[in-house]
C-alpha cells in the first residue's frame, strides 16, 4: 500500500512501514525495525479509517496497490480540483454526503442513486472530474482528482530501485549501501520512499546481518 499526500509517517504513533510512507515521511531515518511494525501500522490505519481520518484509494496499475489520504487533505485537493468547474455542484454533494457516511473503497450503483440521492448525470460528472473511475458496469472506484502523474512515477520508480537490488551480486544489496547510492533520474519520490515501499510491498526480503539490515529479492 502507498500513502500519497500527506503521510501517515507524520502520525508518529503510527510508525513507518514500506509502502505504507510517503515520499515527505520516506525522509525519515529507516530502521530494522520498520518492518516488525506492520502489523501495528495495520490496525492503526484501519482504526484511523473507521474512524473516518483517512480514505484508501484503489491506484489502479494493480488490484492489491492501494493509497491512504488523509480525509481532510482529500477533500481539498478535490475542491481545489473543481473549482470553477461545471461538476463543482456534483463534487460538493458527494463531499459532504457519501464521504461523511461510507467509508467505502467503491460504491455500487445502487447505493449513489437510491441512499445517496444522484442522478446519473450527476454519477458522469464525478466521473469527469477525476473523484470517482469506473471499476466495472454499475460501480465506482474512489480516486483522486489529478493522481495519474503521481502513480506515474510510483511505478517507474518502483521498478528502478528493484532494479538496483537486481543487479547486484547474488541479487541482494545492504540497506545502508542502496541508500547511499545515486537514485537513477527515474526514482522521482526519492530513494528512501521506493526502500520502504518495497519492503512493505514484500518485494525484498529484510535480513539482520552483522553489517546490518540485507536486503534481498525473494526466491521464485
Amino acid at each position: 500500500m502507498v500513502v500519497e499526500e500527506r503521510s501517515l509517517g507524520e502520525t508518529e504513533s503510527l510508525g513507518m512501514v514500506g509502502a505504507y510512507s510517503t515520499g515527505n515521511a520516506g525522509r525519515r531515518q529507516i530502521t530494522t525495525g520498520l518492518v516488525h511494525q506492520r502489523f501495528r501500522f495495520t490496525l492503526k490505519a484501519k482504526a484511523l479509517q473507521e474512524q473516518g481520518e483517512i480514505r484508501v484509494i484503489q491506484l489502479g496499475f494493480d488490484l492489491d496497490a492501494h493509497g491512504i489520504i488523509f480525509t481532510e487533505d482529500y477533500r481539498t485537493r478535490v475542491l481545489k480540483a473543481c473549482d470553477g468547474r461545471s461538476y463543482a455542484g456534483a463534487v460538493q454533494k458527494f463531499l459532504s454526503s457519501v464521504l461523511p457516511a461510507c467509508g467505502d473503497l467503491s460504491f455500487q450503483q445502487d447505493q449513489m442513486t437510491q441512499t445517496f440521492g444522484f442522478r446519473d448525470t450527476e454519477i458522469t460528472q464525478l466521473v469527469n472530474a477525476g473523484v470517482l473511475t469506473v471499476r466495472d458496469a454499475g460501480s465506482w472506484w474512489l480516486a483522486v482528482p489529478g493522481a495519474g502523474r503521481f502513480i506515474k512515477y510510483f511505478v517507474k520508480g518502483r521498478q528502478a530501485v528493484l532494479g538496483m537490488v537486481r543487479k547486484a551480486k547474488y541479487r541482494e544489496l545492504l540497506l545502508s549501501e542502496l541508500l547511499g547510492r545515486r537514485p537513477p533520474a527515474a526514482v522521482q519520490l526519492g530513494l528512501a520512499y521506493h526502500v520502504h515501499d518495497l519492503i512493505g510491498a514484500q518485494l525484498v526480503d529484510c535480513v539482520s546481518t552483522t553489517s546490518g539490515t540485507l536486503l534481498r529479492l525473494p526466491e521464485t
